[in-house]
């Protein structure tokens, strides 16, 4: 039997919601099935299966939020034991005993660490093995269930995790009653089988949108609890400046429709936000202090070679901000197929949490909500976030006359300690006379 357990998805990543089962119970599945849909802190992933065999238990419900490592399905996999009678298949330990342990049992087993998907992991393979204690044939485990709840007790006092003493109590089980089935300590999986072994219903209540007459509560995780981490830690660890540029946009308005009439360019997808970002990465080629980060750790600047563009995308899970890899290496039409699909993916909940890791600056679009400005607050490690507003007819002065124009806000805002005002209002400055008249991409390329 194969018990696979939540894996690590993204960068330290340590739970997630289950949102959707694509398998049940007597199911068969094959190696690299998606057999579940989670949500984690960054994005929607969808698990595959390392195994084939035969579905012999789900041990989470959908809406359940599991920390990184627990067991979330069972599978029959054919694998045969190799233990021998008597022997006690022993399930990985939920904490440490303080008490001496069989040195068959290393605290640091392999197993125990869980499987990373996505970011760092085990350097070396380690196979997948049970542990067995070789006992004496006379000492075969007792069946965990109520009626031989005296055993525990001659074992002495139980232990159970927070997590497990709430599903005890969802589930209504005395904890003193249930028999551990690893040493003192109490799993999830012994207080579920004391569960079914008195009629108690398995699954937890999943958190869900509460209404009223006055009020609506909604759980607060995911995506939305992250964002909201993020940018109260941002805030308050970054001191943040705010720039602002109104600049006038016909050129490059003029430019956006000649080229979308030009037939090389059918296809592709061409908006004001990718010749912003195209202007923005001219911007950094020379000013490349804004594209930089803070080490607070190795109390140093760290100012990368490349470019990976964030772009702040709104949907119904919350704010995510992908980003285009080496964004400054591609050309135009490179960098707007890549925006295209970024926002298609970002749409359809299918963003992947490397394609939101280690983003170097940010643009977000907010003049395509309608609005002119505002004060962005820093993707959480970048030196800067640049606001898009709407562009609007505005009234204008060219030589000397009143005219009507294409007029568009910029606002910068940057980490202070990286970024000092001259700088800041040098690259708003160069940002601005490439979006004025884009034969300057000539000039400052």
């Amino acid at each position: 039997m194969f018990e696979f357990k939540l894996p690590d998805v993204g960068e330290g990543l340590t739970e997630a919601e289950i949102l959707d089962w694509q398998v049940s119970p007597g199911d068969a599945v094959t190696v690299n099935q998606t057999i579940l849909e989670i949500e984690t802190a960054k994005s929607v992933v969808e698990l595959p299966c390392p195994v084939a065999g035969t579905v012999s238990l789900l041990h989470v419900q959908p809406g359940e939020t599991v920390a990184v490592g627990t067991v979330i399905i069972s599978i029959d996999d054919g694998s045969a034991s190799s233990a021998a009678p008597g022997d006690v298949e022993v399930a990985p330990r939920a904490e440490p005993q303080a008490e001496p342990h069989d040195e068959s049992q290393p605290e640091d087993a392999p197993e125990d660490k869980p499987l990373v998907l996505v970011g760092p992991g085990p350097t070396t393979a380690v196979p997948r093995t049970r542990r067995l204690i070789r006992r004496p044939q006379a000492d075969v485990p007792i069946p965990v269930t109520p009626a031989t709840a005296e055993v525990g007790e001659s074992r002495g006092a139980t232990r159970a995790k927070p997590p497990v003493r709430l599903l005890a109590k969802q589930l209504g089980v005395d904890l003193a009653s249930v028999v551990a089935s690893d040493g003192d300590v109490i799993s999830r999986r012994d207080v579920e089988a004391a569960a079914a072994a008195t009629s108690a219903p398995q699954a937890v209540p999943a958190a869900s949108v509460t209404s009223g007459d006055r009020e609506t509560r909604t759980p607060i995780k995911g995506v939305r609890k992250a964002t909201a981490a993020a940018m109260t830690r941002s805030a308050f660890t970054a001191p943040h400046v705010t720039l602002f540029l109104t600049v006038d946009v016909t050129r490059t308005m003029d430019l956006l429709a000649r080229l979308k009439a030009d037939r090389a360019w059918s296809g592709v997808r061409l908006t004001p936000l990718v010749l912003v970002a195209r202007a923005l990465l001219m911007t950094i080629r020379r000013h490349p202090g804004i594209n930089a980060r803070w080490d607070e750790a190795a109390q140093e600047i760290v100012q990368p070679h490349y470019v990976n563009l964030g772009l702040a995308a709104a949907t119904p899970r919350g704010l995510i901000v992908p980003n285009v890899k080496d964004a400054d290496a591609v050309d135009l039409r490179g960098l707007a197929d890549a925006i295209a699909e970024l926002v298609a993916t970002a749409r359809a909940g299918k963003t992947s949490p490397e394609e939101m890791s280690r983003g170097t600056i940010t643009i977000t679009n907010i003049g395509a909500l309608g609005v002119d400005a505002g004060t962005p607050i820093l993707n959480p490690g970048e030196a800067a976030i640049l606001a898009f507003g709407t562009v609007r007819d505005t009234p204008w002065v060219v030589d000397g006359e009143l005219q009507v124009r294409k007029v568009t806000q910029l606002a910068l805002s940057f980490d202070h300690r990286l970024v000092d005002g001259e700088l800041g209002s040098n690259v708003l400055a160069t940002l601005g006379r490439l979006l004025e008249d884009p034969s300057e991409a000539f000039v400052l390329s």
